[in-house]
């Protein structure tokens, strides 16, 4: 659907100026690597996601809740609720579901090295809430069309939780700084920066905590919460214990990672 794609574009656009201006004015922590090699990196990976992922899966989320709307499929077309509250409640179910993704690919050994591509960024800015490894968002696709599907949720809030979900990946892996009186406030509503900086670190008990993406609730509920990192967050290592050479940021090499020998031996 065109104006999906349009809407979806403008937010991502805007946010990304807007983040990226934020970052600049307001820095919460150094870098360590140049600007630029990472965000042509996180950006090719990003763009190449998009193509391959309308190539590969020609049907995009809201398409087929429309489908699942006219043929009457899903627990949320049987249901009779008010619509707004459907809604609402599709976007909190499409949110768990992606918790629950987010950790199916840590402790799965044959999906953890394309998630992997995500941790080896030794630095957060708005640019690494958008790198992921292909393989990794065509399973993260399917994933979502099925979730649709079998909730039955309308195009309104497919195309909502879409929306939400790429404005707070960028927001939360953002290197903006927030009063941390406020911050404390915020994420009792949504993942802030702070909060999902911690599932970074090299540390790995810090790594498998804070999961979510956009709702702070599901790390609570399932006990993967973590309020902030051992060492700080000016004194964290970022990335991943076994992949902390900066030299190994091209972008040839983020792509042939989950397939490398030593990364697949080591589960």
């Amino acid at each position: 659907m065109n104006y999906e794609l349009i809407i979806r574009l403008s937010c991502f656009i805007t946010l990304l100026c807007s983040l990226a201006l934020w970052e600049h004015l307001q820095p919460r922590r150094g870098q360590t690597l140049p600007k630029k090699l990472r965000w042509f990196n996180n950006l090719t990976i990003a763009l190449l996601d998009t193509v391959i992922v309308r190539l590969l899966i020609p049907v995009v989320p809201v398409s087929v809740a429309l489908l699942a709307q006219e043929q009457g499929w899903g627990l949320l077309n049987v249901i009779l609720i008010p619509y707004p509250f459907e809604v609402v409640l599709a976007v909190i179910a499409l949110d768990c579901t992606i918790y629950l993704q987010h950790v199916l690919f840590h402790i799965t050994p044959l999906l953890w090295p394309f998630h992997l591509v995500h941790h080896v960024d030794l630095d957060l800015d708005v640019t690494s809430g958008v790198r992921f490894h292909p393989v990794e968002i065509i399973i993260s696709m399917a994933i979502k069309l099925i979730a649709v599907i079998v909730l039955g949720a309308s195009p309104l809030s497919v195309l909502v939780f879409e929306i939400l979900l790429n404005a707070a990946s960028m927001f939360n892996h953002s290197n903006i700084f927030i009063p941390l009186g406020l911050d404390r406030v915020i994420r009792l509503l949504i993942v802030t920066p702070d909060m999902h900086r911690v599932h970074h670190s090299v540390i790995i008990k810090e790594t498998n905590s804070n999961y979510g993406f956009t709702l702070p609730w599901w790390d609570r509920f399932f006990g993967t919460y973590r309020a902030q990192p051992v060492k700080g967050h000016q004194d964290m290592l970022i990335g991943n214990a076994r992949f902390l050479d900066g030299r190994k940021q091209k972008l040839n090499w983020l792509l042939l990672l989950p397939f490398l020998k030593e990364v697949r031996n080591s589960g």
